[in-house]
Formats: C-alpha cells, structure tokens, sequence
C-alpha cells in the first residue's frame, strides 16, 4: 500500500495525549450520531444494567483505512452483475435441488429450508416478487508474481440474508469525515485536511429504497388493513442501532410506510395467514390488538442460522411465512441461493470439455461474466468426485492445510475452520458430512496498519480489511423480469491480522472506511 506522504507513515505516531484525545472525541461523536451497539455482558453486566438501557460505540478504527482504489471500483462496478446472477440462481430449482443434494447429507438446516420450499410449493406460491438486499464481501489479493505485485478484489462470500452494517457503515465514513476535518490536521504529525480520498457510502438510503420499492410494489389491501413493513429480528439482538438507522429512514419516504419489529421467536403469536386464496400475511399490534395491518414485506435479520430454529414451532413460523403473500427478503429459494456450496459451484472454471456452471446464468464469453471471473478465487468442493478427494487430500494434509479455510454453509462470524485447525476439524465429523464443507483458498492481502478501539480500549498493529458492497434487487420470480437492480453503498470491517474471524457483531471486527490510495 502507499504511503500518505513521502517518508511517512499512516496512520501517523500518535503520542499517548493525542490518542487519548482522539478516543474522546470518537466515543462522544459516536454515540451522538448512534455509531452504537448494545454492550456485551462482559463489559456491562446484565444486572447492571436490568432495563437494558445502556449503549456503547461500536467497535471502529481510529483512522480511516488505506484501499486500493482500483478494487473498490472493481467491487462496486460488479455489484449489478451479481444482483443479477443471484436472483437468476434463486429462480432455477433444479439447480438449487442439487446443491440441496449435495450438502445435506451433513447439514439438517439447509435440508429443513429446502422442505419448507417443497410444502409451499405443493400448496403454490402466492406471491411472485421476491426482494434481495444483498451484499458481496471482497478481500484485497496481492499476486506478487507480477512486477510490481497486482491488486485484484477477490470474494470473500455473497449474503443473500440479513446483510447487516449499512446503518452503521454510513456513520462510520461520516465520523472519519469528520475527524479529517477536524481533528487529524492537528496531530502533530498531521494529515492536512481534504488530503484524504474518503468516499461517503450511501449504505442506509440504498437498502431502504430497496425495501420502499418492494413496499411500493405490494398492492393495496383488498382486505381494508393498512401496509406495513416487519423487520423481523432476534429478540436479544445488540447490533439494533444499525436497523434503526434503516427503519429511521423508511420513516421519511413519502408515501408513509409504517415498520414493526417482530421477534422471530414472536411470529406464530402476533401474525396470521388470511383464509383467502392469496392468503395475506396479518399483523396485530401487539400494544393495540385492536389495529390490524397487512404484511407487504418481510426484512430478514433473523432466520439465517441454525439458532434461530430452536424447535419445530420455529419452523412452522419459518413455513407460516413463507406461504404468505407478504414480499420475502429473502425467499427461502434466494436464502439458499447464498450457500457456500453455490458460491463453490459458480466459481469452478470451465474445462475445454463442458462451460462452467457461471454459463447456465450469465453467458461466460461475456464481458460481464468476464468481469466476476476477475473476482473468483479458488474454491473447492469437498464431496467424493475428483476434485473433491483431491480438496480432502489438502485439507487433511498438516502442510498444504495453511493455505485455506474451510467453510459450513452458514451466515454470520465464528463459523470457518482455519488453517492448521482444519485436519482436526474433520476427523471430528463423521466423513459422509464433509460434502457439507467447502474448502477455499486463503486470500494474501497486503499489509495494513490501524489502530482499533474496542470497548474502551485501542489495539494497534497490522489489519485486515474487508469490503462489503451493498446491492438491492426486486425481480419476479415467475417471469424473471427484474424491477430493480441497484448497487448500494459500501461497508469496510477490519479486523487484526492475527485473528481469523471477521464478524463485527461477533466480536471479532471493526467497522471501518475507506482511505482511497
């Protein structure tokens, strides 16, 4: 990465007074704008805090960090393509029914989804657009092969489910656009002021208007109820400022469109299916049962693992859903669309003797196809079928194994197995589940330097940052014809080069912005 300046460093040395002083201003300015989660237990216990009433700034870096601008580009220049190709792979079921088939041998969640699309689609579906807030995550990959060594966007995964960090993305560009105006010129080893490239991301208004497309686009109620929007959520959730911001800017849009949060646990108790043929999905005000509303969407933010399904009434609510004519964001069908195993499939390259699966959606000879290859890295399956065993052969050796990461199909931190842990890892797991897995190449990106402030406390030293682009999608399920197709905005965590993970809400990264080099 470049330097700031010639003979400097970035971010600058800070003396003790400095990074004292800057820590204040970010933790006021941060929760003076909602740049904030609920606290961990570990920092505020619960019973020091039993009305829930506490909030704390989210974890965030003290600078904004060094990105090469020719990936950001390339990220969010692709982000329509891939709007594109997911809702294509959302409507191809035989498609989705192998991958089904291929993973879930080992993996009871995905099979239970997929028997949910089954039941409903024995009944018929009701309703035909579909709403994707999606988001693809990219890691800076440095082949140092070349002269001098090249920097390319390489994916990380595509969420199709509870894409979260918008609402707070936006914050976390407008602090550092804000501490580079006011307080960066004034370290003693300055950054002058309008020095920097801090590209603003427009994260919130994006995924908004992706969601007051599809309320727009839900008809009026033939049954008399007023619309509204559900954001659906984890009851004991700590990441809620970053909805709040979104429902925050549903609340401005003209025409009025009221949005609830509805725990997912609390679906089956204050929602209902009309006993009509297009079997309207109806909202009771929980604090006035008296008011009655008709689902025109559902924004998932809950739904997406395993732990959200902690019986069968779970479930039910899952189907209940589903089999309703509220707009799903997502589906069950794009849910599925976003597992690891579809990523590893699209991103095999053809051989001279069959086109890649990427051509059964998007024609490879293209220079959009052209375009995602560019940011394909290599996955492998871990099945029985050539290379699959040959994948097994890697990740079981105690070598080879510290070139990748093996991946479950599954959405949020704390999921991947790294490096060396990988052979353990298998051994543990009965071998007819490993078709569950996917082995991908670890991506090598170039050396970073930040300083983190988590809890109250900054940490210092080399990062790793990945960037998120949002995209928003509207498309009809039957027909294909796609309604909108957006990208919007941008989100970069960061995390330290020593720790594997990267989920913020799991305690592991930081939000983070863009310094354009």
């Amino acid at each position: 990465m470049s330097t700031l300046v010639a003979g400097s460093t970035y971010p600058p040395q800070l003396t003790d007074v400095e990074r004292d002083n800057l820590v204040l201003a970010i933790k006021d300015w941060s929760i003076g704008n909602g740049l904030a989660i609920r606290p961990p237990p570990a920092v505020i216990p619960i019973n020091a805090d039993p009305a829930g009433i506490a909030a704390i700034n989210a974890p965030v870096t003290l600078f904004p960090s060094q990105f090469p601008r020719i990936c950001f580009e390339q990220g969010k220049a692709v982000q329509q393509t891939y709007n594109d190709l997911y809702a294509a792979v959302s409507r191809d079921e035989d498609f989705l029914a192998h991958i089904v088939k291929e993973v879930a041998d080992g993996d009871d969640f995905i099979r239970n989804l997929w028997q949910i699309h089954l039941k409903v689609k024995q009944e018929g579906y009701t309703q035909p657009l579909s709403l994707g807030l999606f988001r693809s995550d990219y890691m800076v990959h440095q082949d140092a092969s070349t002269t001098p060594p090249s920097l390319t966007a390489k994916q990380v995964e595509f969420n199709t489910i509870a894409s979260s960090f918008g609402g707070l993305s936006c914050l976390t560009s407008k602090l550092h656009r804000y501490l580079a105006a006011t307080e960066y010129p004034l370290i003693k080893e300055g950054i002058p002021a309008g020095s920097l490239d801090l590209p603003e991301s427009s994260a919130v208004k994006g995924l908004a208007g992706g969601i007051e497309a599809a309320f727009n686009a839900y008809p009026p109620s033939e049954l008399g109820h007023p619309k509204c929007i559900i954001f659906l959520v984890q009851g004991d959730e700590r990441n809620v400022f970053d909805q709040r911001h979104l429902e925050y800017q549903i609340a401005s849009s003209s025409p009025k469109a009221p949005v609830f949060r509805l725990a997912f646990s609390d679906i089956l108790t204050y929602t209902t299916v009309a006993n009509t043929p297009k079997r309207q999905l109806l909202y009771r005000l929980p604090r006035n049962p008296e008011k009655v509303f008709e689902v025109a969407v559902i924004y998932m933010r809950a739904g997406y693992g395993p732990g959200d399904y902690p019986d069968q009434r779970a479930w039910d609510a899952r189907y209940h859903l589903e089999r309703s004519a509220a707009i799903k964001c997502p589906t069950v069908l794009t849910q599925l669309a976003g597992t690891k195993k579809v990523q590893q499939v699209l991103a095999t390259p053809r051989s001279s003797s069959a086109p890649s699966m990427l051509g059964r959606f998007i024609n490879d000879d293209t220079p959009a196809a052209g375009d995602l290859w560019r940011t394909f890295t290599n996955i492998y399956p871990m099945d029985t079928s050539e290379a699959g065993l040959e994948a097994r052969q890697k990740a079981l050796d105690p070598v080879t194994c510290q070139a990748y990461v093996l991946k479950p199909q599954r959405e949020g931190g704390g999921n991947n197995i790294y490096r060396g842990a990988i052979p353990g890892f298998l051994k543990s797991v009965p071998e007819e589940h490993w078709g569950s897995f996917i082995l991908m190449e670890l991506i090598t990106p170039p050396p970073v330097s930040n300083l983190i402030l988590r809890n109250g406390k900054v940490e210092q030293g080399g990062v790793i940052c990945e960037l998120g682009v949002y995209g928003t999608c509207l498309w009809n399920q039957n027909s294909g014809e796609v309604f909108r197709n957006e990208e919007a905005g941008y989100l970069l965590r960061t995390k330290g080069d020593k720790s594997e993970e990267g989920g913020v809400a799991a305690g592991y990264g930081c939000m983070d912005s863009c310094s354009l080099v």
